[in-house]
This record gives C-alpha cells, sequence and structure tokens, in this order.
C-alpha cells in the first residue's frame, strides 16, 4: 500500500475528490455524517487533522472503496485499517472454497474469479476448454492464474482474442467502463488509471464509440459473439461479488460467470 500516497497530495485533496465525486455538498455531509460542517471545512482546507476513526466514518459515509480508505488512512498518516492478503493465504480459504464451489456449479459453461483490474485468479473447466480453443493451444496447457493474465487485455489485444471476437467494437465500449469506474474510483496515479492508458493505445480502440447500441430491436443485454472454424458463440455474462468484506482483497473479487444467448452456444458447451 505505499504506493497509495501518490493518489493524492494530502488527506485534504482525497477528501475533496470523494466529496465532489459523491456529489456532495459540505453540509449533506455534515449531516450524513454527523460531523460539523466547519470542522468538514477545516479538514479540506488543511486547518484541522483527522483522527483515525473521523477517517473510516466519512470512507463510510462516502461509500469509498476500503482500498482507498486505506489510502486516505495513509495520506494522513496512519497505517491501513483494511489488510490486504493474497488469495492462497490460509486465512482465506473459506473464501477460496466458496469461490470453487461457485466456479463448479456454472459448468458446462464458463466462469472466471477476477480482481477489480480484471487479472486473472481462479477459472473453471469450462472457461479453461474455450480458452485454449480460442489460443489453439494443446489440450494439456494451463493458463496462469497469479494475477498475470489480463482478461480485458486479452480479449481487446489484436494479437489475443479480438480477431474471433466479431462484435468487439460494441463489447470494448462495456468493457472499457468496468476499468473507468476503478481509474475513477482510485484517483490520479493509480494502477487502474495506467491501465486504462494501456487499453486505449491498442491499435483501434481509442477512436471507438463509446455509446452503447440501444436499437430497440436489440437483445435486452450485450452478447460477446465469438467465432472461430465455423463455430459461432453468443454469451453473456453476470458479474458477482462477496457481501460484507473487510478485507481488500475479498472486497475487490469478482465472479464472472458466462450463460449461452442462444440453444446452439449452450448445445456447444454441453457437447463438450
Amino acid at each position: 500500500m505505499s504506493a497509495a500516497t501518490e493518489y493524492f497530495s494530502d488527506f485534504a485533496a482525497a477528501l475533496k475528490y470523494w466529496r465532489g465525486k459523491r456529489g456532495y455538498s459540505q453540509l449533506r455531509l455534515s449531516t450524513e455524517s454527523e460531523i460539523s460542517q466547519r470542522h468538514i471545512s477545516f479538514l479540506e482546507s488543511g486547518r484541522s487533522q483527522p483522527s483515525k476513526e473521523l477517517i473510516l466514518k466519512l470512507g463510510m459515509v462516502l461509500e469509498v472503496p476500503l482500498r482507498q480508505r486505506n489510502a486516505m488512512l495513509l495520506s494522513a498518516g496512519f497505517a491501513p485499517a483494511y489488510q490486504e492478503r493474497n488469495l492462497s493465504d490460509p486465512e482465506l480459504k473459506a473464501v477460496r472454497q466458496a469461490l470453487e464451489f461457485m466456479l463448479a456449479q456454472q459448468a458446462p459453461y464458463p466462469a472466471l474469479v477476477v480482481d477489480r483490474l480484471w487479472n486473472l485468479l481462479m477459472l473453471n473447466e469450462p472457461a479453461l476448454h474455450m480458452l485454449r480453443w480460442l489460443h489453439g493451444l494443446p489440450p494439456d496447457a494451463q493458463l496462469p492464474t497469479d494475477g498475470s493474465l489480463n482478461v480485458i487485455r486479452q480479449t481487446l489485444d489484436p494479437n489475443g482474442l479480438r480477431p474471433y471476437l466479431a462484435n468487439w467494437e460494441d463489447v470494448s465500449a462495456d468493457l472499457l467502463l468496468w476499468i473507468q469506474r476503478e481509474a475513477m474510483s482510485d484517483g490520479p496515479g493509480s494502477e487502474a488509471t495506467v491501465l486504462l492508458s494501456d487499453l486505449l493505445a491498442l491499435p483501434g480502440i481509442a477512436g471507438m464509440p463509446r455509446i452503447p447500441n440501444l436499437d430497440r430491436r436489440a437483445l435486452p443485454f450485450l452478447p460477446m459473439t465469438l467465432r472461430k472454424d465455423g463455430v459461432e458463440l453468443n454469451l453473456f455474462t453476470t458479474i458477482a461479488t462477496l457481501g460484507t468484506p473487510h478485507d481488500v482483497t475479498v472486497h475487490e473479487l469478482r465472479v464472472e460467470n458466462f450463460f449461452p444467448a442462444d440453444e446452439a452456444t449452450a448445445n456447444w458447451f454441453k457437447q463438450r
């Protein structure tokens, strides 16, 4: 978390950023946090220094992500309040078992576990088989699940899955929106901001429209259409998170479940 101090110059800047992001006036924040408006004004001007308890209270009222609450604490000179464990940590065994159960239940359809930046952490066998097929990998090939493989970058990269993504122009707008949200949450100088810049630098991405297709004749969701070797798969996804997290890693986990958008796609997965 040492890099978190680079996000904001000090606590005053962090508080003003999050209050503005949530659209709160000082009066509204004062009312909901039960902290005087005068004190909030002094905090934002740097005339008053916050306590650790006050920072955590403001973070809860403003619904600041746990990672950024730690950043606010660091900017004020306090140690982080929320731990950030590795998913393989013994203390997260129950979480990992729950994730493994969720992935297994999704079969015969693919499912992934990613972090907030969509770095791959876990996947089920159908997802592994699908990615092997798309990448032309041998049947026993494994994919890294240590966070080194970014799912969104792989999807939009012309040297990755983009050649098989028939509607990549439409899909790119939705995928970039996820990272843009994280970049806005993290503030300047964050990993999410760097990743967003890297994605926008991919060939053909920067010039793509950011407005989704809202044709009334279209499906009520955006399917991901994959085509390879005469096979066409139409998939849509759901995103699940874990409830009541008190750990940064757990708070940032995302479970992406893929579902068939038509019968032909469903049969393709069932046959495997």
